[in-house]
């Protein structure tokens, strides 16, 4: 009977007032703050006037997660978040972010051996709401980065809607492809391939902070060459990127 009531209230608040009161009262103040926050991130990021700004002006995050496995909508969770900023073609000094998050399940065997992220070190690590609070707010407006983003992005997608009810509304370039127009006809374009190519030391792979710096790396050397083909804004490089 309580819990059906607690139920009834929850609808009620959501009826009068939204889904964050409902939270609150099922969750606590802090929490709705949280989640309050992540749903105002989610408003107004598709502004076309980013796509006007100046390649070698615009400020961007890159990032990489690490996780359990490959299905968010099948169990698996994020372990790990890492990035920096860049504004232009440079670092953006003392502007990195990177946090564990407990994943609430077992890291499983072959990924702890892959990342180094073991059950013993997630255990007393924030939990997926105040990673993504924390991770959304160091993000603010700009335009966000990745290597083969489609991970990247599928875990945040889920993770948002499973916490907050929305979906990550920021652009996200992928570096992978902007590889595929600079360097066509590569037999691979996994990072370690892509740096490995272009000079870039390997310093730790599957740690997010660190995969996010060489993204980064590699990003700036990409940036030059793009700039080289006269292509000035972010618009012109979407123009040529949807032709491959």
């Amino acid at each position: 009977m309580k819990e059906q009531k607690g139920v009834g209230r929850m609808w009620h608040l959501y009826k009068m007032g939204g889904i964050t009161p409902a939270i609150a009262s099922m969750l606590g103040a802090q929490n709705a703050q949280q989640m309050a926050f992540i749903r105002s991130m989610s408003k107004g990021q598709r502004k076309e006037s980013i796509m006007e700004q100046p390649l070698r002006e615009l400020e961007v995050v890159v990032f990489d997660l690490e996780t359990t496995g490959f299905y968010p909508n099948n169990g698996d969770e994020i372990l790990s978040v890492g990035a920096v900023t860049l504004r232009g073609g440079e670092f953006v000094e003392n502007r990195s972010f990177y946090s564990l998050v407990n994943p609430k399940r077992k890291v499983p065997k072959h990924i702890a051996e892959l990342t180094g992220i073991t059950n013993e070190m997630v255990a007393d690590a924030p939990d997926l709401m105040q990673v993504l609070h924390d991770f959304m707010e160091f993000v603010g407006k700009r335009m966000m980065i990745a290597h083969a983003s489609s991970h990247d992005k599928q875990f945040l997608d889920a993770a948002l809607w499973r916490t907050s009810k929305v979906n990550l509304t920021h652009r996200v370039l992928d570096t992978m492809m902007v590889a595929k127009w600079l360097e066509p006809k590569r037999d691979s374009y996994s990072l370690d391939d892509l740096l490995m190519s272009n000079g870039i030391e390997i310093t730790q792979r599957h740690h997010a902070l660190e995969d996010s710096v060489m993204t980064a790396k590699l990003w700036l050397q990409y940036l030059k060459r793009i700039l080289a083909r006269n292509v000035v804004t972010l618009s012109d490089l979407y123009a040529y990127l949807s032709k491959h």
